[in-house]
């Protein structure tokens, strides 16, 4: 697809597979996943540890290209590292002599950015997440979900239109998982940043998505596409609650545990 032609997918993987060679052998990571993201789209992929989900967001963002098939971001084929996009990992990398602001804006200084409209950019997103007030406190006297805070304001500062998340909050307890989903999905409504999610909660994956790709173990390929019928504005509680959110979660937990081999 070249850049001339006007998206109609924000993502479209492609009948890509992964094969990587080692010396003894070859090992097929991914085989025949193909997957379209629809622009403003939320999509969790979840699946068992190691069956390629970090795989396919290093093949949107370029930093892999696949053995066989095609990967289309934003209306162009991904041949290399695409720097249009977000990414947000499960450790902040937050560099411990900057405060959270200064963090944040580190994205700006490596991008060139005008340093005002950074600025307006940042203070925008730092209210928006919550760290307003802490501004000027270095990392160390962050807690964890603050921390995931200023990496998230970080990926998102220069707007782009698709941001990759890998287990963002695979470190951080269960009270503040809670929060950083709450707070993820509000800006998701108010920014309608496409938003691809790999995360190993199931109950996370639903809360969040539109739709839930949940994957098989290796190589992996697509067992299910599960569309989420759940409100756009979400109460943690009362989206829990709801039996189509339990009808879903116990579902991909069957499907999860049929690609596993156990419960």
């Amino acid at each position: 697809m070249s850049s001339g032609v006007i998206a109609t997918s924000a993502v479209a993987i492609d009948d890509v597979s992964v094969r990587f060679q080692s010396k003894r052998a070859e090992t097929t990571a991914i085989e025949r996943v193909s997957l379209d993201v629809a622009p403003g789209e939320f999509v969790s992929i979840v699946g068992p540890s190691g069956c390629g989900k970090s795989t396919l967001l290093k093949l949107v963002s370029g930093l892999l290209q696949p053995s066989s098939g095609s990967v289309t971001l934003l209306g162009e084929q991904v041949r290399g590292p695409r720097h249009d996009i977000g990414f947000v990992f499960q450790r902040a990398a937050l560099l411990e002599w900057r405060s959270a602001r200064r963090n944040i804006l580190l994205q700006a200084e490596m991008r060139g950015m005008s340093s005002v409209e950074a600025g307006r950019r940042a203070d925008e997103l730092i209210e928006m997440t919550g760290l307003s007030g802490f501004e000027n406190a270095l990392p160390h006297e962050l807690s964890g979900g603050m921390q995931q805070r200023v990496a998230l304001c970080r990926a998102l500062l220069h707007e782009p239109r698709v941001l990759l998340m890998d287990e963002p909050f695979g470190a951080l307890d269960a009270l503040t998982r809670e929060q950083m989903n709450v707070e993820l999905h509000r800006v998701w409504r108010e920014t309608g940043t496409t938003v691809l999610l790999v995360t190993h909660s199931i109950a996370e994956s639903v809360y969040l998505a539109n739709r839930v790709i949940v994957l098989t173990r290796r190589p992996a390929v697509v067992k299910e596409v599960i569309d989420v019928d759940l409100p756009s504005e979400r109460d943690y509680s009362a989206t829990m609650a709801r039996p189509e959110f339990a009808a879903v979660t116990a579902h991909i937990r069957e499907l999860l545990g049929a690609a596993t081999g156990h419960d």
